[in-house]
């Protein structure tokens, strides 16, 4: 989802304006594969200020699982890359060194990491009602794009490097093959996967876009402000004098979890149970026991009870107090809940 495009500049300097037609390239391709995309959200020409320093960013992917920063580089020549890292380019003819684009990003890369971490407390909820989630465990990556119509020497190129610098039309691809997205938003019960990478809420990834929009200190004709189109919850605010349960329990009605078969995905032949480990489903396909104990699809604690009244099951949270309604085909939970509201 494109949040901020990028924003036009007057300059009569050839090389400024070649830098700013790769820059307009890399967000035309940006947008054009990400402007819908519910997991992806696209700044381009973005600057921050942390700690006395300033961050210049040609594009930013806020994504479910972390963060891409690429750095747009117009070359029009060759490009090569020596074992020492060192860049060098054609320019007419002639060979001449270059700052390395990519020691540029990671510096841009560790400002905004310090940013945001700084700043956790208002982006990330709380563990256990007590413990501050960090963006530990998040994905960090760093890009270098350059021109289509540049030759890129790769005989000598350390494989680390080789693989972050792309061409404008393949940056799509690549961003892809990075983030490897699922096909839908995880949610509470993809935390029990044993492999599941640490990922962002709806609630924190709208906190996380907002905060990095008001940051942002470049030009702001570009800029979307409405949280309404990013398509997401509005974030739960933070009051001064209310408790977190008072605030997220004011904040939404109780949302629904759709249970589904951890071991083939069925939502449709799962029948409830109760046993010496609580509530559970089991799948009539494969039978596969699913626990209904999640963690909170609110606050993401997971200080939860699964609690049974008639046909209805729901997820209460110990720590925000949020109600989750727990819903499978074989279930009545939804319609008994809903009297009950």
């Amino acid at each position: 989802m494109l949040l901020k495009d990028k924003s036009p500049t007057k300059s009569n300097s050839p090389k400024i304006q070649a830098g700013e037609k790769q820059e307009l390239d890399i967000a035309f391709y940006l947008r054009r594969a990400f402007k819908d995309h519910p997991q992806v959200f696209v700044f381009n020409d973005v600057k921050f200020k942390h700690n006395n320093e300033t961050a210049q960013i040609d594009h930013l992917i806020v994504y479910t699982y972390g963060f891409i920063l690429i750095e747009s580089k117009s070359i029009t020549g060759e490009v090569a890359i020596n074992e020492h890292q060192e860049w060098s380019r054609s320019y007419r003819g002639k060979w001449q060194g270059m700052p390395s684009p990519i020691k540029q990003v990671e510096l841009q890369v560790a400002l905004l990491k310090s940013l945001v971490i700084d700043n956790a407390q208002h982006l990330l909820p709380r563990m256990f009602g007590k413990i501050q989630q960090n963006f530990g465990g998040r994905e960090w990556h760093s890009l270098c794009a350059i021109s289509s119509n540049a030759i890129i020497n790769r005989d000598c190129m350390p494989k680390s490097l080789e693989d972050r610098l792309v061409k404008s039309e393949f940056i799509a691809d690549k961003l892809l093959q990075i983030m490897k997205l699922p096909t839908s938003t995880p949610n509470a019960l993809h935390f029990l996967s044993t492999n599941a990478r640490p990922w962002f809420s709806k609630e924190s990834i709208t906190r996380i876009c907002k905060f990095l929009l008001e940051k942002n200190i470049a030009p702001t004709e570009q800029l979307i402000t409405d949280t309404t189109s990013l398509n997401l919850s509005e974030p739960t605010p933070i009051y001064s004098g209310e408790t977190k349960a008072e605030a997220l329990s004011n904040s939404e009605q109780p949302r629904v979890i759709n249970l589904q078969c951890k071991g083939c995905g069925s939502v449709n032949t799962l029948e409830a149970h109760s046993g010496r480990y609580g509530y559970y489903v089991t799948c009539s396909k494969c039978n596969t026991n699913t626990p209904m104990k999640a963690p909170c699809v609110q606050c993401e604690d997971v200080n939860t009870k699964v609690s049974k009244r008639k046909d209805a099951y729901s997820l209460i949270c110990g720590s925000c107090e949020n109600k989750a309604l727990i819903v499978f085909d074989n279930s009545v939970a939804l319609a008994t809940a809903t009297k009950e509201k």
